[in-house]
């Protein structure tokens, strides 16, 4: 972040893959190829945390330590000779342009499970075992939880039987005792994970990249974390947040976003030397670089909103003990390789905080054609050194989808008159590349759909829900000459190479 850089926002799920669904395979490798070869420096992903079956989220994973099974590579397990090459052909459902989530689900999952049979009779168990030692403090609750949730027929966690639901020992021991071999494929699959993902890392560093991770603040209420950590939640008796985290109603929804994940007993935390997340952040920074922390004014204060609202209007400011905790951080990570996502209703205690940690902030050049077009945070002139500017994020429409779909008459003749001349729409794409380009941010990351200039069809998530949310991905076709040479040129040009 002390240099002028560029890179690309593209989650995993994306990449060209054939089956179905983007993954650490040869699809991740040529991607990052394509980075190399324009002389990007960084990679940006989402959240690589599972997902459960009634959400495909990245941001409302089952575990906020886990990786994704549905990311593991099938080439990668032939070649280990874990599945057969036919049995992995048998899987390919070619490149289409969506993800459709259950059908990965439905003909990824029984490869898996035998690539762990075929482990179980002829693999080299030590790294297996080490791997399992080295993870314990996450990965023994994660695959109780995950076992536990197929035994007690999908439940959520709060409603099994009471003993289990509160973690008394003895009944944990005895559900153990004819569990084993479903545990020790949950945590296989974990180990696979890893493994594949830390060959993708290796991989990465040789070319020259670096890697932009994910972190929520918030985890979900079906998760192994809650289960695992209930008293650093505010939760009632019978495991049931009483009180749901959300945002006030802002530009991307007018009765704001409910996440209704549980909140933080930021007193707890405290108490314990926010130990749990001094964990997640030393787990999420062996994977990656550096993080994104989503939601970062909930650390200052967070909006709380009563279980029983149906949106997120009737909520209320709470304070959270920010300084102490980035302080505990800091001392454990130097530098904090933190960008704070700071998009929203920020207040001038957030700002202040984010300046005394010099946290870089996000500014996203969607924004910056709404009004006051000379004070304006968002437009580039205004733009400070340390932070990162975004075309638009994954909640965003793309550029193209904003041009045609949401910015009005007024917003197009600000941009023109900001960029000093008309543009189409086929050009607008590269219009707000440029400007995010020359702007004097260290970091510029661009969106892959704007790098290709596509429209409303290949955005990402549209808050507060909507069919179509985390499914889009990139066709082996796109990554054109032409698209490299482009962003390889522009990226030379404002000196990012």
């Amino acid at each position: 972040m002390k240099i002028r850089a560029s890179g690309i926002l593209l989650h995993l799920t994306s990449l060209p893959s054939p089956y179905g669904i983007g993954d650490m395979g040869p699809g991740a490798y040529g991607f990052v190829d394509f980075l190399s070869k324009t002389r990007q420096s960084f990679w940006q992903i989402l959240p690589l945390n599972p997902t459960p079956p009634y959400s495909n989220s990245p941001y409302q994973g089952s575990s906020a330590f886990a990786g994704n099974p549905l990311l593991i590579s099938l080439e990668f397990l032939v070649q280990e000779g874990l599945i057969k090459e036919e049995e992995a052909k048998s899987a390919q459902k070619g490149t289409a342009a969506g993800v459709n989530y259950a059908a990965v689900r439905s003909h990824k999952g029984p490869l898996l499970h035998l690539a762990y049979k075929r482990f179980q009779e002829n693999g080299d168990r030590r790294d297996y075992e080490e791997f399992c030692r080295a993870h314990r403090h996450w990965l023994d609750d994660y695959s109780l939880f995950r076992v536990f949730k197929l035994h007690f027929q999908g439940k959520t966690w709060n409603e099994w039987p009471e003993e289990v639901r509160d973690r008394h020992p003895e009944a944990l021991s005895r559900l153990r005792i004819n569990m084993t071999h479903q545990l020790d494929l949950e945590k296989f699959l974990q180990f696979v994970f890893f493994k594949q993902w830390k060959a993708l890392k290796v991989y990465c560093i040789r070319k020259g990249i670096q890697l932009i991770g994910d972190i929520p603040i918030y985890v979900h209420h079906d998760s192994a974390d809650v289960w695992a950590h209930q008293d650093i939640f505010k939760l009632d008796d019978q495991g049931q947040p009483y009180v749901v985290s959300g945002v006030p109603p802002d530009y991307f929804s007018e009765t704001g976003q409910l996440w209704g994940n549980p909140v933080y007993r930021w007193d707890v935390l405290q108490e314990r030397g926010y130990s749990w997340w001094m964990e997640r952040m030393h787990h999420n920074l062996t994977l990656t670089d550096m993080v994104r922390l989503d939601h970062f004014r909930g650390l200052v204060a967070y909006w709380e909103v009563p279980a029983t609202e149906p949106s997120a209007v009737n909520g209320e400011w709470v304070q959270a003990p920010a300084v102490d905790f980035l302080k505990k951080l800091l001392k454990r990570f130097p530098y904090l390789p933190i960008i704070a996502e700071d998009l929203g209703t920020i207040t001038p205690d957030v700002r202040e905080i984010i300046h005394l940690f010099g946290l870089p902030g996000m500014k996203v050049l969607l924004f910056a054609f709404q009004d006051d077009l000379a004070g304006n945070p968002y437009v580039p002139h205004n733009i400070e050194k340390n932070s990162v500017v975004y075309t638009g994020t994954h909640d965003n429409n793309t550029v193209r989808g904003w041009f045609d779909q949401e910015a009005g008459p007024q917003v197009k003749e600000r941009l023109f008159s900001y960029l000093g001349r008309r543009i189409s729409a086929e050009e607008v794409h590269l219009a707000l590349i440029r400007l995010a380009m020359m702007s004097v941010a260290n970091l510029a990351i661009i969106p892959m759909q704007d790098v290709l200039g596509l429209g409303e069809e290949a955005r990402m998530n549209r808050p507060a829900g909507g069919p179509g949310n985390w499914e889009w991905r990139l066709l082996p076709e796109q990554l054109t000459e032409e698209t490299a040479e482009s962003l390889r040129r522009m990226t030379l040009i404002y000196g990012r190479g």
